[in-house]
């Protein structure tokens, strides 16, 4: 089966975890550089103070920058999350959003950092925002990437 950012978007609006939090993917890029997601405040996402859950938060923005740079890497490559860290800045009293794009500069730092299959762990700062604009959680996010040995001779 052939990957499409449609189909990843339709795919992850029904995924389970994030149907039940009401996240939604509002846009992947058809280059796979650039997506969108956003959840609004509702009674089964918000916690005991009436306010954004953080793992929901953090659940927003969780898988996509692996998801993205599969699709940029391919199958000659292993990508992971290997670790994360969220600040929560301000509560979420409504809709919030993030939006994950990964640059050519970071793409480019990937490739040279991984040719002879060594292990590398790129990190992206990410942040979620409100209806206003204002910082809800900033992100840090590492990954996991390597080039599989078999492959990277080619």
């Amino acid at each position: 089966m052939k990957w499409t950012p449609g189909l990843v978007k339709l795919m992850l609006r029904f995924y389970g975890p994030y149907f039940g939090a009401g996240i939604r993917i509002t846009h992947i890029s058809p280059d796979w550089r650039e997506l969108r997601v956003e959840m609004k405040l509702r009674r089964y996402n918000r916690n005991i103070m009436g306010t954004q859950f953080g793992g929901s938060l953090y659940s927003m923005i969780d898988p996509h920058l692996m998801l993205l740079l599969m699709q940029l890497l391919g199958a000659e490559y292993t990508v992971w999350d290997k670790g994360a860290e969220i600040d929560f800045i301000r509560p979420g009293r409504g809709t919030v959003r993030s939006t994950i794009t990964i640059s050519d500069a970071e793409l480019d730092d990937i490739l040279i950092n991984t040719t002879d299959g060594r292990k590398y762990f790129p990190e992206f700062n990410l942040t979620i925002v409100d209806d206003n604009g204002m910082v809800v959680a900033k992100v840090r996010k590492i990954l996991y990437v390597r080039r599989s040995a078999a492959r990277s001779s080619l």
